[in-house]
């Protein structure tokens, strides 16, 4: 099977999920218990497909989901939410936030100018890892840390678990780099149900290579067994060695 080109997906993928300043999302907005609670928006559009997903079916139909909305709407909705429910953390998930640069940093701004509440930005680091700049624009900003999720612990398991370029690991990793080169606050977040204790050694010392703070910041990340993810494992001949019911995460997980 021909392996992809995530920054070719990338190209693709904005045709479609971003307007302008306007990003597609599919839920608009919505409490949760992650991070000890935080008001979150749903987009549509990602650059890579990770077999393990829970929004896969989004993910995979960027036509017909979802509806285009301003920044300046989508951060009325979360500071609605956080405000109803007291929490002082937003963020966008569903799919992946850094498609759409310019609706992200306008976000930003209105986040920053807010000033009381902190955003995280959960990403797979593919586009801060390929385009420094990326990390520059983020690092005027006092309101953010970014979680930069590893699919795996080397660039042959990203490829199995992804479908795409081994060697587009390294951008995941480039991200931790270039982030901490612009003082922008970050750690790892990987994926460790199809690991193999050599695979995590392995991506433990390249780390320690980047900076020791990202090893000591470590968070482990494993599959959450929804019924749609489990059979696709099932069809992808995938079987993670660890994984939690949804209603059964450890509260470290959380």
């Amino acid at each position: 099977m021909t392996k992809y080109d995530p920054i070719e997906l990338t190209k693709a993928i904005e045709k479609i999920v971003v307007r302008n300043y306007e990003r597609k999302y599919y839920r608009v907005a919505r409490g949760g218990r992650w991070y000890g609670g935080i008001a979150t928006a749903d987009c549509v559009g990602c650059n890579l497909r990770c077999v393990f997903c829970w929004s896969a079916n989004v993910r995979d139909n960027p036509r017909r989901i979802g509806r285009f909305y301003e920044p300046e709407f989508i951060f009325m909705k979360l500071d609605q939410v956080a405000r109803k429910r007291g929490y002082r953390q937003l963020r966008i998930s569903g799919n992946e936030p850094t498609i759409g640069r310019k609706h992200l940093l306008r976000l930003l701004d209105l986040v920053e100018r807010r000033g009381k509440y902190l955003f995280i930005l959960e990403t797979n680091g593919i586009l801060i890892g390929y385009d420094k700049s990326y990390a520059r624009d983020l690092s005027k900003y006092t309101c953010i840390h970014v979680r930069v999720s590893l699919k795996g612990t080397t660039p042959e398991e990203f490829s199995l678990l992804t479908g795409a370029k081994p060697e587009a690991f390294y951008y995941q990793l480039n991200a931790l780099k270039n982030l901490l080169d612009y003082g922008v606050e970050c750690h790892p977040a990987v994926m460790l149900s199809f690991s193999s204790k050599e695979g995590k050694e392995w991506l433990l010392s390249k780390l320690l290579e980047i900076d020791r703070v990202l090893v000591e910041e470590f968070e482990e990340e494993y599959v959450f067994e929804y019924p749609h993810v489990m059979e696709r494992l099932r069809k992808a001949g995938l079987k993670p060695k660890i994984s939690f019911h949804p209603h059964r995460i450890p509260e470290e997980y959380i």
